[in-house]
């Protein structure tokens, strides 16, 4: 697969970007690993390495990188959108809309049979651009890592989220 052609949308001072060359890996490592919920401690060279082997869409202010999202697809019949992020000074400006709306209408990534993701709290962005729950989730399964250097709060225990009562 060829890469896809550099891509560039503008709204107002705002441009979403597919130019890697543009992307500002350390603002995207500070944000995924000491940011997120779903990246705690995740290493600069994972971050490079998940850049390089994904579609990444980078958001801009003039020059400055403000938000984030990648796509890991086979370009034919899956999608995964991953690491989406807009920093906090600038959400509620409707930028990650703007962003998933760049990411589902790009030409490259169209006529998938699914695209998936994972979200803890932004459930209703997400249902806006038809995201549903798993249609079927007892097909779906994983495999974490036992050595993950990674703390993502979905790994936690589940008796630290959910305490059961412990009869004798």
């Amino acid at each position: 697969m060829k890469e896809p052609d550099v891509r560039e949308w503008h709204q107002g001072e705002f441009t979403i970007s597919t130019d890697r060359g543009r992307l500002d890996i350390e603002t995207i490592h500070r944000f995924l690993s000491t940011d997120s919920y779903w990246a705690q401690g995740r290493l600069v060279a994972t971050v490079q390495l998940s850049v390089d082997n994904s579609f990444p869409f980078g958001l801009y202010r003039d020059n400055q990188q403000i938000g984030f999202a990648r796509v890991v697809t086979d370009y034919a019949t899956f999608a995964w959108v991953a690491d989406v992020f807009v920093l906090p000074e600038y959400r509620g400006r409707g930028l990650s809309k703007w962003l998933m709306e760049v990411i589902l209408a790009h030409p490259d990534l169209q006529r998938f049979r699914r695209w998936v993701l994972a979200t803890k709290d932004a459930h209703t962005l997400y249902k806006r651009f038809g995201f549903i729950p798993l249609h079927k989730p007892e097909r779906w399964m994983e495999r974490p890592d036992p050595s993950m250097q990674e703390s993502p709060d979905y790994w936690k225990s589940e008796e630290a989220d959910n305490p059961r009562e412990v009869t004798q």
